[in-house]
C-alpha cells in the first residue's frame, strides 16, 4: 500500500529479479482499475503492462504496476495535475525499492499518464519515458497524449506504434506526431512493430494487436534494447 493524497491509501504491485537493471512504473490503460487484493493477486489482469510483467522481470527489470485509488475510473483524469502528482510519488516509490533508475511505461489511456508524469518529473527523477499504443484522437476519455504537456518532457523518449493496431483512438499513423511534440525530449525514437493477434472483441481491447497480444515477447525485447542504451 502507498500513501496517496487525501489520507487514502493506493495498492501497487512489485516484482524484481535480483538485481534489476532499471525500474519500470507500468501505467495501465482503459479505467485504470487493475483489481490488486491484499494477496497480491491482480482481479483484471489482461492489460498489457500488468500481463506482461514477468517478461519484464525475465528481461531484468523490475516493475512497480499501481491500481486505481478505491476503483477510481481514470478516464479524463490522466492529464490533470493532481495525476501528475500521483505518478510521482508512484516514482518516488519505485526508487525506494532499488537503486536502479526509473522509466516510466504507459500503455494506451496509460500512456497520456507516462507523458504527464514525465512532463513534470525533473532533476534526473526519471531516465526515461515509454509511451506504447498511445491514445492521440479524442474518444470517451475527452483527453490525449497531446493534453498532457508534452512540450515540458526533457527526458529521452520512446514512441511504439503497431502497424497492425485498428483502435480508432490510437492510430500507429499518428506515432511521428507524438514524436515531434516532445520538442524538449533530448532524443525521441520511434519503435514502429507489427502482429497479434485478435482475442478481445473491440479493437481497442486488450488481447488485440492494440496490446500487442500474441507478441508481447518481440515488443518486449525492442523496449528491453532502448533501455539497455539509455542506461
Amino acid at each position: 500500500m502507498l500513501p496517496a493524497p487525501g489520507g487514502d491509501q493506493q495498492r501497487a504491485l512489485y516484482v524484481s529479479p535480483p538485481r534489476p537493471r532499471a525500474t519500470i512504473v507500468m501505467l495501465p490503460g482503459g479505467a485504470g482499475d487493475v483489481g490488486i487484493g491484499s494477496d497480491g493477486d491482480i482481479a483484471h489482469g489482461n492489460n498489457f503492462v500488468v500481463r506482461s510483467r514477468g517478461l519484464w522481470n525475465a528481461a531484468g527489470f523490475a516493475v512497480l504496476i499501481p491500481d486505481a485509488v478505491d476503483d477510481t475510473n481514470l478516464r479524463g483524469l490522466r492529464s490533470s495535475p493532481h495525476y501528475a502528482a500521483r505518478v510521482r510519488d508512484l516514482v518516488a516509490a519505485a526508487h525506494a525499492q532499488a537503486t536502479a533508475p526509473v522509466f516510466l511505461l504507459g500503455t494506451s489511456q496509460g500512456s497520456i499518464a507516462a507523458m504527464n508524469g514525465a512532463a513534470h518529473l525533473r532533476d534526473g527523477q526519471i531516465a526515461g519515458v515509454i509511451l506504447t499504443e498511445s491514445v492521440s484522437r479524442l474518444g470517451g476519455s475527452h483527453e490525449t497524449v497531446f493534453d498532457a504537456h508534452p512540450d515540458r518532457v526533457n527526458v529521452p523518449a520512446l514512441v511504439v506504434a503497431n502497424t497492425d493496431d485498428r483502435c480508432n483512438v490510437a492510430p500507429p499513423e499518428d506515432a511521428g506526431k507524438i514524436a515531434a511534440a516532445m520538442t524538449g525530449a533530448p532524443r525521441v525514437k520511434i519503435l514502429t512493430v507489427s502482429g497479434g493477434k485478435q482475442r478481445s472483441s473491440r479493437a481497442c481491447g486488450s488481447l488485440s494487436p492494440h496490446g500487442y497480444y500474441g507478441i508481447e515477447q518481440i515488443v518486449i525485447d525492442e523496449i528491453a534494447a532502448w533501455i539497455n542504451a539509455a542506461i
